[in-house]
């Protein structure tokens, strides 16, 4: 690859999304594979073929889009079904990520994944690990107020992630999400920067 790699990575309602958002306003050039994943299950996405095959019409809208609820409802309860969805899926979504990452033009590339460090695949693409973290009280009452999800099921998503002091661990790099979206963006500049005199590409 012949750009440097930072992978954003946080919980559900941690703010990687507005990390992400800010990197690409300073130039940097972001593949998420969040926003990948929704394509190719869009009506004529790439992997609706074979998902259609392996789960039948029942998880297909009218349009052929993948019916994402009826899907979380199907894989939930059942790990078997989940794993065959994520052999559909994660080789195309990984592709595509190498593919996007290789056209990337700017002094270095930032690879939003939700999972990044459950995620050997992903790890082997970065230079840098960065977090975005916040109390995990915050993270309930952020997810709750966008998705209208109860409190119990947030933490259950949550329960199903590595737990924050792991991730804390993980990471190269931390911001601190626990205030408002100014302080959120002087952080990522000041990352930009030290990515921008540290990253050997980027020198």
């Amino acid at each position: 690859m012949h750009i440097d790699v930072v992978g954003l990575t946080g919980g559900i309602g941690s703010g990687k999304t507005a990390a992400a958002e800010h990197f690409a306003t300073l130039g940097v050039p972001v593949v998420d594979t969040d926003v990948i994943a929704h394509s190719l299950t869009a009506a004529d996405g790439a992997a609706m073929p074979a998902i259609a095959q392996a789960f039948g019409d029942a998880v297909r809208m009218a349009d052929g889009a993948l019916d994402r609820v009826a899907m979380r409802q199907l894989v939930f309860a059942q790990p078997a079904l989940r794993q065959q969805l994520e052999a559909i899926l994660h080789p195309l979504i990984r592709a595509e990520s190498v593919r996007q990452l290789q056209q990337a033009r700017g002094p270095y590339a930032v690879l939003v994944v939700p999972l990044l460090f459950e995620s050997p695949d992903y790890l082997a693409l970065v230079q840098r690990s960065l977090l975005v973290d916040c109390p995990e009280s915050l993270q309930i009452e952020r997810v709750m107020a966008r998705s209208g999800l109860t409190a119990d099921a947030v933490r259950a998503i949550m329960a199903a992630q590595l737990p924050r002091q792991q991730k804390l661990a993980s990471a190269d790099d931390v911001i601190d999400n626990g205030g408002s979206l100014a302080l959120l963006q002087l952080q990522v500049e000041a990352k930009h920067q030290y990515y921008l005199a540290n990253l050997a590409h980027c020198q």
